[in-house]
């Protein structure tokens, strides 16, 4: 059993990894004609994955960190939509826009606050710019079981989506209200039917724990009630809470946040729960049934992890398409503008909306590597790191390995591998930092990132 007093003390600010290095390293150094030039001068061999983001919402949720628009206006989604595919006019130009797609995703926002023929427009300009999908390609789209008909799902199945990913959070009527997302179960049922009766053999489902009035016992009811639903993935996301940079959390009375320790006990129920259920953990907040290709790219060590989440398309270069879009090749990583002044000047002005991002040192992507298998694969094959990157493991991260010995009992070295074992799993981010050569600089820096546990 684990000692969840003991675990508090593991509490503290640490990146998520969706990226390595993280996107506080971004900046206008790496400028807009080093991202031009890596666009130009990709491998064509390379695949790609493209990432659309669909900013708008009816309404705030409270508890939500993703870069986001409210309006009840037609003519501003429109008007987006008219600049989104200009983008891809721009695009087009520098990127070589016949490599194989493997993988679409639609994220917001809300992606089915647009309508079925808004959404079909969209895709039509974007399958008539990359018309070479890979037979296998995952297509996908985030969506409110609330913004979502009949009429959208025929477009999805139109054009050949098979994964859809349903926003859930909590069940429970209190913590809906004070998160400001009244959605029933009855709600969130029907539209996973929907989904599964077009022939979506995917379904996820997210969930959220750490938010307002939150317990082990309501959250418990809230995993029940999911399993009825019986989705194929789940993704039981630790709340971030960042008033600092989100105003709509400042709204939560912090004293109803339910404790590190409550917390860990619902990740552990959550764990237990859905192993005993036929899931498998897959990184570190997702779950699968053993039939997803999930499993079993855990099970021959070649998950990734990348601004989605877990994904099997490793070795694709992402491009972000839309405003705050993020995009990685081999070396780089770049953002578009957050703010849609910025966003539509750019593309006025016949450019990308590429505002800044990293380019990657040798280090960085040894690092890279070495954190991206810990948080994918809980595992780190230590001898092929020494043959990719040509180094000594153990003299190179001489100091990282004794900050990783104070977690000694989450984590097993030997001279060919780190593993960790299933409690470590709790504290991955934690493991991860370890190798982090950024973190020192936010060492007592109070406002950085959410809590680890």
């Amino acid at each position: 059993m684990i000692d969840f007093d003991a675990f508090v003390k593991y509490s503290r600010p640490g990146p998520r990894y969706t990226s390595y290095p993280t996107a506080l390293e971004f900046s206008e150094e790496f400028g807009y004609e080093g991202y031009i030039s890596r666009l130009k001068n990709a491998d064509p061999t390379r695949p790609l994955s493209l990432y659309f983001h669909l900013p708008f919402c009816r309404s705030a949720c409270y508890f939500c960190g993703c870069n986001v628009i409210y309006t009840a206006k037609t003519e501003k989604m429109e008007r987006y939509i008219d600049y989104l595919l200009r983008e891809l006019d721009i695009l087009e130009r520098h990127l070589d826009t016949s490599r194989e797609v493997v993988q679409m995703h639609f994220g917001g926002g809300t992606p089915t606050y647009f309508s079925a023929e808004q959404l079909e427009r969209i895709i039509v300009a974007v399958r008539e710019k990359f018309p070479n999908f890979a037979p296998d390609a995952e297509i996908s789209c985030e969506i409110d079981p609330r913004f979502f008909n009949a009429d959208q799902m025929a477009v999805f199945k139109k054009y050949g989506y098979n994964r859809i990913s349903f926003g859930v959070q909590d069940f429970d009527e209190k913590v809906q209200k004070e998160i400001h997302r009244i959605q029933p179960f009855e709600v969130t049922k029907a539209a996973v039917d929907l989904a599964r009766a077009n022939g979506i053999n995917s379904v996820n489902m997210d969930l959220i724990y750490g938010l307002p009035y939150q317990t082990l016992e309501s959250f418990s009811r809230t995993l029940e009630l999911a399993l009825k639903i019986n989705p194929d993935r789940f993704a039981v996301f630790n709340y971030a809470h960042v008033p600092w940079i989100k105003k709509s959390m400042r709204k939560f009375d912090e004293t109803t946040l339910p404790s590190p320790k409550i917390k860990l006990e619902i990740l552990r129920h959550t764990m237990e729960f859905l192993t005993a259920n036929g899931y498998k953990m897959i990184g570190m907040d997702h779950y699968a049934k053993p039939g997803d290709e999930l499993f079993h790219a855990l099970e021959n060590g070649t998950l990734h992890r990348n601004f989605q989440g877990y994904t099997t398309k490793g070795g694709a270069d992402l491009i972000g398409i839309g405003l705050t879009s993020i995009g990685e090749g081999t070396d780089y990583y770049a953002q578009n503008f957050k703010e849609m002044e910025g966003y539509e000047a750019a593309i006025d002005a016949g450019k990308l909306p590429n505002c800044k991002g990293v380019l990657l040192s040798e280090e960085d992507k040894l690092r890279k590597h070495v954190i991206m298998s810990l948080m994918a694969n809980f595992a780190l094959d230590i001898k092929e790191t020494e043959r990719k990157f040509d180094i000594d493991f153990f003299k190179h991260f001489k100091f990282e390995l004794e900050e990783l010995s104070n977690l000694s009992e989450f984590v097993s070295v030997t001279p060919e591998k780190i593993s960790v074992n299933e409690t470590g799993t709790l504290l991955i981010r934690n493991i991860a930092m370890c190798f982090d050569e950024y973190m020192a600089k936010f060492k007592g820096v109070k406002n950085s990132f959410s809590k680890t546990v």
